[in-house]
């Protein structure tokens, strides 16, 4: 099977605001893929974060694509509007929508890739009738809301059960995980199947974004090679 190529995907929630076009052109220079945007409205999470004008704000800013991931209930009523203000891939939650097929095929349609996201408590049986349908599937490797949190263990089985449905289905969805992801566990987390790799504190809260994002797109690297 040939695997996607890896992704590093610095989220910006864990930058500095002050300066956030700055912190955004420092991971691009040092070869980040895709820009995380996390997006919660204090409903289906815990917490308030970036809305509309922060995604138009960084079209303006960077040249790299930008992954909007909405923890927000109702999705769809938001999902044209992320993709005008420049998402390229938008990623929807199971829980958050009783029309995820629907929501799925209005990103498409829109233009942008269209991605599913599960929390972990969510079983990736869930999106079964689904992974025809979308680019990414996004599994959290920690309870959303928050950044800096520590990762769930016992989601490694959850990337290696989605990692075989892509190879017994011959699917070519990237496998995207979000939460905790730090050098310690890149590696694993890559020989378990991921692609895509969110990290937040452990690139901007680091002495220098810089390097730690090319120590993890090494590690992540690395690792793809040794399970190809």
């Amino acid at each position: 099977m040939t695997y996607a190529r890896i992704e590093i995907a610095p989220s910006i929630l864990a930058a500095n605001f002050a300066k956030l076009g700055d912190d955004v052109r420092v991971v691009e220079e040092a070869g980040a893929d895709i820009i995380h945007v996390d997006v919660m409205d204090g409903h289906f999470v815990p917490n308030i974060s970036l809305g509309i004008p922060v995604v138009a704000s960084l079209r303006k800013a960077t040249r790299l694509p930008l992954d909007v991931h909405l923890m927000i209930e109702q999705p769809e009523l938001y999902i044209e509007d992320f993709i005008r203000a420049g998402g390229n891939r938008i990623l929807v939650h199971q829980e958050a929508t009783v029309h995820l097929d629907r929501a799925l095929a209005m990103i498409r349609e829109l233009g942008a890739e269209a991605g599913a996201a599960i929390n972990p408590a969510t079983p990736v049986g869930m999106l079964t009738e689904v992974l025809d349908k979308v680019d990414t599937v996004l599994v959290m490797t920690v309870n959303p809301g928050f950044g800096g949190q520590k990762f769930i263990p016992n989601t490694y089985e959850k990337i290696r059960q989605l990692n075989q449905m892509r190879a017994r289905y011959n699917a070519s969805f990237r496998i995207e995980v979000d939460g905790g992801v730090e050098p310690e566990n890149t590696a694993e987390l890559a020989q378990a199947g991921a692609n895509t790799f969110v990290a937040g504190t452990s690139i901007f809260h680091t002495a220098d974004p810089a390097a730690a994002t090319r120590q993890l797109k090494k590690l992540a690297t690395q690792a793809l090679s040794q399970r190809a």
